[in-house]
Order: structure tokens, then C-alpha cells, then sequence
């Protein structure tokens, strides 16, 4: 079960867990023409015992992203970052300027959990201090209050590309979605480092459920057993 911008999720094992699937152009940003082509998912995860939650990929309105987890009694403490594509942090992109973490900053003083990798490209997408950016490698474990994301390098579609293991669920930016992978031919990207990503996530759980930085399929998440199964990026893998 996924969940849109009315409903919460509540988990059947750990109740405490806050997890929001939020999709641009409908959940929020209503309107933005970029936002609902480009249909960009944002996502909350928290820990409702404590009332913090972090924001992954918050782009085009993050300030209504605030107001979003806010209406649910969250308070936003920190920022995941999947990758430094404008789409999914703020920046120039199609000679727009999308809204990003660069806002979020003005309402909210937190830090921004980056790939080590990928520092000096968020910095030249968005502007964005040093101070603010936290760098993990592989394995680094970012705690919610109770709730633990365990943060995955998963390098090719961007060098510093990574995603987040939470309670049985993969929130994977743009390395991959539930049909196809992120691109291999836009700067920092490269191929075979896509493919060793890709054969370390076919080793995931086939119970976790994938939750792409895309909604460029009917569903908007499925289990790893059924995208490797039905994806033909695995075929060959």
C-alpha cells in the first residue's frame, strides 16, 4: 500500500514509523506546469513518537512540503538528498529556477544529508553553504528520533547518487524505478557504475518495497521481487 498527500502511513509492525509518498504537481506545488510534467516524488519519513521527520528530494514548493508534515504534527529536522539534479534539490533546470533546499534553509535551519560524492555538485546546483551539508558514505546510518534510514551509495545516474533503506522500504531517487533506470548520459553519470549499483539492489529483500523518485509508472511503488522479475533492466544483470 502507498500513500498519497491525505493519507498516512501506518505501519503494521512499528507504529511509530511516519512515512509520506508526496507527488509534485498533485500533492503539492498544484499547478506548477514543471512540477506535474516532470512528476518528482517527495517523501517524508519520521518517527511520530517524537514528532521529527526528514524530507528526501524536496523540490518546486518545499515550504508547502513544511506545511504538509506540519498538518500531520511533524517537524521537519533534516533533509536526504538523492541527487544534485535540480528536480530533486532546487536549481536551475530548462533555464527555470526551481524552489529547493535553498528555500527550505529560510524556513527551516537543518542539515542536509548528502552523499560525499555528490557535495560539490549540490553546491554548484544550488548555492548551498558548506555548513549545511552533512556527508555520509556507504552504510551511514541517519536516525529519525526512533526510526533508523540506513543511507546506500548507489553511484551512475549521478556520482554521488544514493538511496534509503527504511523498516522494508526503498526510497531510490533516480537510480531506479519500477520500469527502467535513471539516464547514463548527463554529467557525473556513468554506466557501469549504474550496473554494479543496480546488481547491489537486486540483492535487496524481494518483500521491500520500491518507492522511485518518478512516477513514471501506473503504480507508484512495488515490491523488489516484482521489479526484478518485470524490469528489463535486470535482464542480463
Amino acid at each position: 500500500m502507498t500513500e498519497n498527500a491525505s493519507t498516512p502511513n501506518s505501519d503494521a509492525t512499528d507504529d511509530r514509523l511516519y512515512f509520506r509518498q508526496l507527488l509534485s504537481g498533485r500533492d503539492f506545488a498544484q499547478g506548477d506546469q514543471l512540477a506535474m510534467q516532470m512528476v518528482n516524488f517527495a517523501y517524508a519519513i519520521g518517527d511520530r513518537e517524537s514528532g521529527e521527520c526528514v524530507l528526501v528530494d524536496p523540490a518546486y514548493s518545499p515550504t508547502e512540503l513544511v506545511d504538509v508534515v506540519g498538518a500531520d504534527g511533524m517537524t521537519v529536522t533534516g533533509v536526504l538528498a538523492t541527487h544534485y539534479h535540480a528536480d530533486h534539490i532546487g536549481g536551475s533546470m530548462m533555464g527555470l529556477d526551481i524552489e529547493g533546499i535553498t528555500t527550505l534553509l529560510d524556513t527551516v535551519d537543518c542539515p542536509i544529508h548528502v552523499q560525499a560524492d555528490e557535495t560539490e555538485w549540490i553546491r554548484k546546483t544550488t548555492q548551498i553553504s558548506p555548513d549545511h551539508l552533512a556527508e555520509h558514505r556507504s552504510g551511514d546510518v541517519v536516525s529519525v528520533g526512533g526510526i533508523d534510514i540506513t543511507l546506500l551509495h548507489t553511484p551512475g545516474h549521478t556520482p554521488g547518487s544514493q538511496c534509503f533503506l527504511v523498516d522494508g522500504k526503498l526510497v531510490a531517487g533516480d537510480t531506479l524505478f519500477l520500469d527502467g533506470c535513471g539516464r547514463t548520459d548527463l554529467p557525473g553519470s556513468n554506466g557501469k557504475q549504474m550496473i554494479e549499483s543496480l546488481q547491489r539492489l537486486a540483492k535487496v529483500p524481494g518483500d521491500t518495497v520500491l518507492y522511485p523518485g518518478h512516477q513514471y509508472s501506473a503504480a507508484p511503488s512495488a515490491t523488489m521481487e516484482h521489479v526484478v522479475q518485470h524490469n528489463y533492466i535486470f535482464q542480463g544483470l
